[in-house]
């Protein structure tokens, strides 16, 4: 009987020691990608997702249960989804227009279509930014909600090419911006915020990435990049004009932003946010992206504040904690409004081999100053160029929970929408903070424990060194050795089966497994139960 309570034990902390999560698309959406979430402020168990090219789900019970639908619009419908709520429950989904074949008036405006029952059902909705023959491409939508005298206001930017993927060096992109006082009804005409315009090549010198954030005060935050790499513009005026681009940093520092990662088409496109939070940081802007400074295979994540409104700028800040070279890619970010705290969600290598990738949380508690690392996905999924994975993922915070949304990757012409829901204590109760002990490894707990015959143990090496993993019995004897070899910095899994060498189980009872390298050790207890 004693046995058999800390078997249970045993078993109740790790069958809790990980996040659940959701799948949110239908089998008959085979390919969705490019996630946007939205949480109603009415009623924060309607929870709305939008994906690529033209698909809604959406849930009335806190996410446990979804349905969906195709959105459909006279001017078409082509991909990029972003979506969010106004404080009255009204719901925008912005998004490309057009339809195949894909020439004539394609993708020639930005459409913003409206719903008043929580993602049900939708307008045929509105549009900003029709200038045949040119091209519109990467909206974001946000509001104000701050009680401004901007209240309500919609703000979309975007960017405009002259001709996509042309290389003609007379064609150019550009940053626009439109804003909508009447709830979507109308939009303003277009403004360009970029003093300097882009090519049309959609890569290093393009001008792209203009997501709008909002200051308590109504202020419009807004940076991109592009030629002069990361620049930021603001208004003070509810969007109707500008200032003059600000330089914020050398986008990648000389990689360029259309980076490679295996098994994707990469790219590190800033996001603007603003921490309107009853907290000591209300009011920091943040600047977030991804780039390869660090090496062009170890792309990582970056973060950049500002607390006098964008008139100064701080020290860039690595969000990802890893000490390995894998890459770490596709950031967005949710803030807390109750106490300022910053939640980021990103695809990340640091635990896998060739092109598998996990989906990570980065949670700041000090005002984007340092960061925890989380692992949040169930299982990693094997990344294929031919299987396109989006190029953003996202993240929504609305009282006490915390969703974040990704495309996960099935198989090689298949993906699925997944979502996580937790609050901030579950994240810490169920997910260990990715940190290096002392030394140049972390040595984990096996998995099963209590395991019978055989389990996993997992270690990581910041850098290359030798390792010694032994097991020993109760008594300090040694019964057996898994490693003794020089590896290179990543993650490393190995089995042990509990045999000896005639192939006997060694009996029940506890045992140690214990790491060493480099003048350091680590030991963890096992049990076998037979």
């Amino acid at each position: 009987m004693r046995i058999f309570i800390i078997y249970l034990f045993f078993l109740s902390a790790v069958l809790s020691a990980q996040i659940s999560n959701i799948t949110v698309s239908a089998p008959e959406v085979t390919k969705p990608n490019e996630v946007s979430i939205a949480i109603n402020p009415l009623n924060t168990d309607n929870i709305v997702i939008g994906s690529n090219l033209n698909y809604y789900y959406y849930s009335f019970d806190g996410g446990a249960n979804w349905n969906w639908g195709v959105l459909t619009s006279s001017m078409g419908v082509w991909g990029d989804p972003s979506l969010v709520f106004d404080m009255e429950g009204n719901l925008y989904y912005a998004h490309l227009s057009g339809e195949p074949p894909l020439s004539g008036n394609w993708v020639d405006r930005i459409i913003i279509q409206k719903s008043t029952d929580g993602g049900i059902s939708w307008n045929n909705g509105t549009y900003t930014g029709l200038n045949r023959p040119k091209h519109e491409d990467k909206e974001w939508i946000t509001v104000d909600y701050t009680g401004s005298q901007y209240d309500g206001n919609l703000y979309v930017g975007w960017t405009e090419f002259d001709e996509v993927f042309s290389s003609d060096p007379e064609d150019k992109s550009r940053v626009l911006f439109s804003r909508s006082t009447d709830k979507g009804m109308t939009w303003s005409e277009p403004l360009q915020l970029c003093e300097v315009e882009g090519d049309c090549l959609d890569d290093d010198n393009t001008t792209e990435g203009a997501v709008p954030a909002v200051g308590p005060e109504g202020q419009i935050y807004i940076a991109w990049t592009g030629p002069e790499g990361i620049v930021f513009d603001k208004s003070t005026d509810g969007g109707l004009t500008f200032g003059d681009d600000k330089f914020i940093t050398d986008h990648v520092g000389g990689w360029g932003w259309g980076y490679e990662v295996p098994g994707i088409y990469g790219n590190g496109l800033p996001q603007t946010f603003c921490n309107i939070s009853d907290s000591p940081w209300n009011g920091d802007i943040y600047i977030l992206w991804a780039d390869q400074r660090n090496g062009i295979y170890n792309t990582d994540i970056f973060l950049i504040k500002s607390d006098d409104g964008g008139e100064t700028w701080g020290n860039i800040i690595r969000v990802n904690n890893d000490e390995t070279d894998r890459p770490q890619f596709y950031p967005w970010l949710a803030i807390d409004k109750s106490n300022g705290w910053l939640y980021i969600v990103f695809y990340d290598r640091r635990n896998t081999e060739d092109n598998f990738t996990d989906v990570y949380l980065a949670r700041s508690t000090d005002g984007g100053e340092t960061f925890d690392n989380f692992l949040i996905s169930e299982e990693s999924f094997n990344a294929r160029t031919q299987n396109f994975i989006g190029d953003y993922i996202n993240i929504a915070l609305e009282e006490e929970y915390i969703y974040p949304v990704w495309t996960h990757s099935i198989s090689a012409s298949e993906n699925e929408i997944r979502m996580a829901k937790f609050t901030d204590d579950e994240l810490l109760t169920k997910v260990e903070p990715e940190v290096f002990s002392a030394g140049n490894f972390e040595l984990m707990q096996n998995y099963p424990n209590p395991f019978n015959p055989s389990t996993t143990i997992n270690f990581k090496m910041k850098t290359r060194g030798h390792v010694l993993i032994e097991i020993f019995n109760v008594n300090g004897e040694k019964v057996g050795t898994l490693l003794d070899k020089n590896v290179s910095g990543g993650f490393y899994s190995l089995d042990w089966h509990a045999k000896n060498k005639s192939g006997n189980f060694y009996p029940s009872g506890i045992y140690i497994c214990r790491m060493k390298s480099e003048g350091y050790e680590k030991a963890v207890k096992m049990m076998l139960l037979k």
